[in-house]
């Protein structure tokens, strides 16, 4: 490298730090499944002008930490839960994304169970909501760009990698597991073909019960078996729904 070389890019950097000021945010759509319906966790947002609005759930990424510690920090604030499913998918640069200046944001979502234990802590957060994603019309800033550009990653993974389980009970039918896919894919599924592939796949285990305190013929009960399908990549087992 020449000193000329070294000049300019001093010169750069010195440019950069005077003229530039840019600030990096996360922003994360939190799906969750619950009655039928894929949701999405949003807040009310308090900034003109678009107050009254709903927004994603985000902040802005600290000096110390990176985008996925940013990320992870606001799932454990928002839900409670430390162990959430977590992807990148993109960044998002428009210069006039935000009212207060020039913010560059990093897009996630994650998947997680609403269960008691998220909606005790829910509860806690009275300006949180779930929101069904079939009748959300508009978010704040450029959220609702974020929201399905998410959605459109997040199906394109369910049908390739098994990350629908983190949606469902521990413990499901495969009724239960056939609806999840048809409401997230927004497709209606031929239950023989689908039970055909879950058999093929060798990844579901039946734990020998039943549902209890059910008004039809209660349904047997099974779980993803994690350490199969880990074994079965190994070898090059390809998921596919």
């Amino acid at each position: 490298m020449t000193t000329g070389t070294i000049h300019n890019i001093n010169t750069w950097l010195t440019q950069i730090n005077n003229d530039f000021k840019a600030a990096v945010s996360v922003d994360c759509v939190i799906f969750g499944y619950d009655d039928d319906a894929l949701k999405i966790l949003v807040s009310k947002c308090d900034m003109p002008p678009f107050e009254h609005e709903y927004s994603l759930l985000g902040d802005i990424v600290h000096p110390d930490e990176t985008t996925d510690e940013s990320a992870k920090r606001v799932l454990i604030a928002k839900t409670g839960f430390t162990d959430v499913f977590l992807e990148q998918v993109q960044v998002f640069s428009d210069l006039n994304r935000h009212p207060l200046g020039r913010v560059i944001t990093v897009a996630y979502f994650s998947l997680i169970k609403i269960d008691k234990d998220h909606l005790d802590h829910l509860e806690k957060n009275a300006h949180l909501q779930w929101l069904d994603v079939n009748e959300i019309r508009s978010l704040a800033f450029d959220h609702f760009n974020i929201m399905h550009t998410c959605l459109r990653k997040m199906q394109k993974q369910i049908r390739e990698q098994p990350i629908g389980f983190n949606l469902l009970p521990k413990n499901f039918t495969l009724l239960q597991l056939q609806r999840l896919y048809e409401v997230v894919l927004n497709i209606v599924l031929d239950k023989r073909n689908f039970r055909r592939k879950l058999k093929g796949l060798g990844i579901l285990k039946d734990i020998g019960e039943i549902e209890e305190a059910v008004s039809h013929r209660p349904a047997r009960l099974y779980t993803f078996d994690e350490s199969v399908y880990e074994n079965k990549k190994v070898t090059g087992f390809n998921f596919e729904l």
